[in-house]
């Protein structure tokens, strides 16, 4: 497992002060003009993108980022193209793409409507499914369980909004609260101040997968939404998302992503060498025969 180590973290003095990285309507022009490109990663995010720790950065989203950078080296002609790491946040990933900090962002970002007026994304990999996860002693077995509840999720995340518009929730009274990122989310649910944690299901099981215990958990329920969760990048720069989705396409073509999908939900990965078995599902298989930057609004739940 090939992972980079320098990593560059960037204070949040550039949300609250308002200072920002120079910016360019040419991002492809201004990584040719700079010799290095901003890549976002996050720290728990499933098998998508997260931490070993000591600032080492992996995932899914990571390796096919990690191949659009080489390929976009290729394209520029240049000999060498250095990548600064940006650790974001559920908070923050979008205004750090916005304001010129982050060039591209490779954790495990829904394509929405709402997120389309401020960003773009690159064609889909994987479609996603919210849903539940518990302790397993918990008696909570679908949607309708959590009538009562404390339901935990990350901020910045759309988990609650998602249980809020579900029509089989109309009647659902809950307790809602808020972890600043994944990792805090879990906790909040392995202390027992939550009764639930709600968010994306590869999310869930690599976190669960990673727990110090991990069969005192379990997901549970039906699928709350169906969701594609894209790489993120500016908005109204044609030409880097070309780069990027032509990148995507030619590792979806020489069955590279098929590859790295096997590896990162199927196999054992690191740090506790465990197994999300998870198999990509029909619309997954589906997005990357007809590669497309649809929003969720396109999906369907039943």
């Amino acid at each position: 497992m090939k992972i980079q180590k320098n990593i560059l973290f960037i204070s949040a003095i550039f949300l609250t002060t308002g200072t920002s990285i120079a910016q360019s309507n040419d991002t492809l022009e201004k990584i040719k003009a700079s010799g290095y490109i901003t890549q976002g990663v996050r720290d728990s995010s499933g098998a998508l993108a997260y931490t070993l720790g000591n600032g080492v950065y992996t995932g899914f989203h990571y390796d096919i980022c990690t191949n659009i950078i080489r390929d976009i080296q290729k394209q520029l002609g240049i000999p060498q193209l250095e990548t600064k790491y940006v650790l974001v946040s559920s908070a923050n990933r979008i205004p750090l793409v916005k304001n010129g900090t982050v060039d591209i962002e490779c954790g495990s970002t829904t394509n929405n409507l709402a997120r389309q007026k401020e960003v773009s994304f690159a064609s889909t990999l994987y479609i996603e499914e919210v849903r539940i996860a518990v302790r397993a002693d918990s008696k909570i077995a679908s949607l309708a369980d959590l009538n009562g509840k404390t339901i935990v999720t990350t901020t910045g995340t759309t988990s609650i909004q998602t249980i809020r518009q579900n029509k089989r929730a109309q009647n659902l009274d809950f307790r809602e609260v808020n972890g600043k990122d994944h990792s805090d989310s879990f906790l909040v649910l392995e202390s027992e101040r939550a009764d639930a944690f709600v968010l994306d299901a590869q999310v869930l099981a690599g976190t669960i997968a990673t727990a110090r215990n991990p069969k005192n958990f379990k997901i549970v329920g039906e699928s709350l939404s169906i969701e594609p969760i894209a790489i993120m990048i500016r908005k109204d720069d044609p030409a880097f998302k070309k780069a990027v989705d032509d990148s995507i396409a030619r590792q979806v073509n020489d069955n590279t992503v098929a590859k790295l999908y096997d590896k990162w939900f199927m196999q054992p990965i690191l740090p506790s060498n465990t197994a999300l078995n998870l198999p990509a599902s029909a619309a997954t298989k589906a997005a990357w025969k007809n590669l497309n930057d649809k929003p969720a609004e396109h999906y369907k739940t039943n």
